[in-house]
């Protein structure tokens, strides 16, 4: 079983869309966490409306800082495309593959939705993989 870590800055958005999607619709291959290097006081509230209709629960989520324990827990570090925060990107404190996703906040729902379907396409790819990793 892979553990994967995915890692924004605020931990309010995409990187918790990933944990849900992948511990929903992998949890054979993979078990997922999600944290920032900067977290947020909360969930976007917008990603909370879109994953609902979605059919996904985020109550009970909450913005976590990374920490080394994650990081060497982790199989997989994927960063959700922070390059624009370069002081706090993840990125730049382990390795990881970056998926450069947009970043929801202060988007209308309309994009969110879109930000989300994209998450889970790359979710639902990843999962084909784990399959065939050793």
């Amino acid at each position: 079983m892979k553990h994967i870590l995915f890692v924004c800055v605020r931990n309010s958005g995409r990187s918790q869309m990933a944990e849900a999607f992948l511990n929903a619709l992998g949890p054979e291959v993979a078990t997922a966490e999600s944290a920032g290097t900067e977290p947020a006081e909360q969930l976007n509230p917008t990603v909370v409306q879109v994953m609902n209709e979605a059919g996904f629960d985020m109550s009970g989520q909450y913005p976590k800082v990374m920490d080394a324990d994650m990081v060497a827990r982790a199989d997989r570090v994927i960063t959700m495309g922070c390059d624009v925060d370069a002081g706090v990107c993840p990125a730049g404190y382990v390795a990881s593959e970056d998926w450069a996703l947009e970043d929801p906040k202060g988007k209308p729902v309309e994009v969110v939705r879109g930000i989300r379907d994209e998450v889970r396409r790359k979710v639902e790819d990843m999962i084909r993989d784990l399959k065939t990793w050793p």
